[in-house]
């Protein structure tokens, strides 16, 4: 795989070092998100649905620092919205490097050649640039014309400058493993490695017609790991999560392994899903219902086969098995003959949707905060006036 051996090593280390304290429960990565707003508007992503007093709330750099501590995690990604328009992006992702953190500054690249004077090449320091495939196939993914250029431009620009440059690409139905795999051979081309995730159905996302079942995820991953026998291209992956996109490995999810913290706290229970939010990590790890998500135990959780929840599940079962990890490592992913068995639907729970009352929830805080601010602005003038006269 393509995880640099510097990287590889201290992660290991603090996976061992988690196992040999007894901790079932512990980050791996932290994703960040330190704004919503963004300057797409895919047709996949309910991220951005939320009203402008909401997208315009930002993340201070030691908010973003604070969460990195307090969470403890080798690795923090920054996702968003896109993280390029937060005013003081350098300084976050500076003070983060500076803590020994692997930062992945996950970016559409648009605003990239502009911004990378704000950064320095560093081992620490990985961009991650959204290609969710081939020209045609990406710009009508992000819903916009000539993106596809201006990305692959921006990845050869930053690849020029000495920094490490990443793609990650998000998989939905209708998508030929023929297209993909000819994706992959470019990206190959390219000189970058490559993270792919099946598609979430976010609730809230204006297409909800294209996100793919665990069946046909699974079908689509071996189909086009067949088209790459022999292939040089580069997965940012575990060889078991690559094996458990197959079909191959029976994994359930572990959602803290990749806590998210956003303008609205640390959210209950991943990356992908909010149904809640909590002040503290240590509280979002003490009053989460962990037990009560998952494949097979939650509606909302039925297809889903993202990374951030089964990457840190890969993870600790290699950690757990390193002679099964060699073997499918050197073996390759198998693409025929039976599935591992699927995860039983029939006693999860029905969903609960609760976006909108956590966005009243917030809007009532800003709110708040502005009344309070607003208050002590005019205390501070009549003071002024007072003392003047």
């Amino acid at each position: 795989m393509a995880i640099p051996f510097f990287k590889e090593l201290k992660i290991s280390g603090y996976l061992i070092k988690q196992k040999l304290m007894g901790r079932k429960r512990y980050p791996l990565v932290l994703m960040l998100e330190p704004l919503f707003r963004c300057n797409l508007g895919c047709a996949g992503c309910g991220k951005i649905d939320y009203p402008d007093a909401i997208l315009n709330r930002r993340m201070s750099a030691q908010e973003c620092w604070d969460a990195a501590e307090e969470c403890g995690a080798p690795m923090v990604a920054i996702p968003g919205g896109e993280p390029l328009i937060h005013k003081e992006i350098g300084e976050i992702v500076r003070g983060l490097v500076a803590r020994k953190k692997f930062v992945s500054l996950c970016t559409n690249a648009l605003l990239l050649e502009k911004k990378l004077d704000l950064f320095e090449p560093s081992p620490y320091l990985f961009f991650s640039v959204h290609l969710d495939g081939l020209r045609e196939h990406h710009d009508k993914s992000v819903c916009q014309e000539g993106v596809f250029d201006r990305a692959v431009s921006a990845i050869k620009a930053a690849k020029a400058r000495g920094f490490t440059v990443n793609v990650n690409a998000t998989i939905f139905d209708n998508y030929p493993a023929e297209e993909i795999a000819k994706f992959l051979d470019f990206t190959a081309e390219l000189g970058v490695g490559v993270s792919m995730s099946p598609g979430y159905a976010y609730e809230r996302a204006p297409d909800q017609e294209h996100f793919l079942n665990r069946t046909k995820t699974k079908k689509l991953f071996r189909d086009v790991f067949a088209l790459g026998k022999g292939k040089k291209w580069s997965f940012m992956h575990s060889s078991l999560f690559l094996d458990f996109l197959a079909g191959n490995q029976e994994y359930h999810c572990t959602p803290w392994g990749m806590p998210a913290r956003n303008i609205f706290g640390w959210q209950k229970p991943c990356y992908l899903l909010g149904e809640g939010y909590t002040k503290t990590f240590k509280e979002l790890m003490e009053t989460t219902d962990w037990d009560s998500y998952g494949t097979g135990k939650y509606e909302k959780c039925a297809n889903c086969m993202a990374h951030c929840g089964y990457e840190p599940t890969a993870a600790t079962a290699a950690l757990n098995n390193p002679l099964k990890t060699m073997w499918v490592a050197l073996r390759g992913v198998r693409t025929t003959g039976p599935m591992a068995p699927e995860i039983d639907l029939s006693t999860q729970r029905p969903a609960q949707y609760i976006f909108a009352e956590q966005v009243q929830k917030k809007l009532s805080e800003i709110r708040k905060d502005e009344a309070a601010a607003a208050a002590a602005k005019q205390a501070a003038k009549e003071q002024k006036d007072s003392t003047a006269a």
